[in-house]
């Protein structure tokens, strides 16, 4: 669903991706940094309850996914190690999120439901991508479900800061019950996806 606003974000920062370009910058550079940004946001602030300061800082390096596809494809740099190095990254981001969660549960609001919850998240949404790479890497069609990675990524940060600036943590309870089902449920279309479509590829052979 949210993937209609790339092409628009893409235009807003192509400027800054055309900079670093002339400025000899590299494509996987620029990924690397905006995963450690996030890493850092997660990872620092929301241990410590800072969860709005932590989703503003994770959202200014999440717009690096932007940047460093636009300079990829701009320079002809677009490779296979590319779309690797941007994906195996994308995962340790996504995981750094919940992991922060989990321990702003486990230390500054302990809640043993809502640290097992952002746990759940982290597991699924690991196996929500895999599940499709998988799927693909097999040949078959997995882009179903509904619960995508930017969907996700988006309802939990707005729901996180939100929840810390507006003091209405029940914005993150219901973020974290919902993305725990709507992340099982994403699993669960994949897998069913890839058997109809495996079970009808053996019935042609037979």
């Amino acid at each position: 669903m949210l993937e209609r606003f790339r092409a628009f974000w893409t235009k807003v920062f192509a400027p800054i991706a055309n900079l670093l370009l002339r400025l000899g910058v590299s494509p996987d550079a620029v990924t690397l940094v905006g995963t450690i940004g996030v890493c850092a946001g997660a990872l620092v602030f929301f241990p410590r309850g800072q969860l709005f300061v932590g989703v503003l800082v994770i959202a200014a390096f999440v717009f690096g996914d932007l940047i460093d596809g636009h300079m990829a494809r701009t320079s002809g740099r677009v490779s296979k190690f590319g779309a690797f190095w941007d994906s195996t990254l994308d995962r340790i981001g996504d995981g750094a999120i919940f992991i922060g969660l989990a321990l702003y549960f486990a230390w500054e609001e302990p809640s043993r439901i809502y640290l097992v919850l952002s746990l759940v998240c982290l597991l699924m949404g690991g196996v929500t991508s895999y599940a499709r790479s998988r799927g693909e890497t097999l040949g078959f069609s997995v882009k179903v479900g509904i619960a995508e990675r930017a969907d996700r990524l988006v309802a939990i940060l707005a729901m996180t800061g939100l929840s810390d600036l507006l003091d209405l943590p029940v914005l993150l309870y219901v973020a974290l019950w919902a993305l725990a089902v709507a992340s099982t449920v994403t699993v669960a279309q994949r897998v069913w996806a890839v058997r109809k479509q495996a079970m009808a590829e053996t019935a042609t052979t037979i």
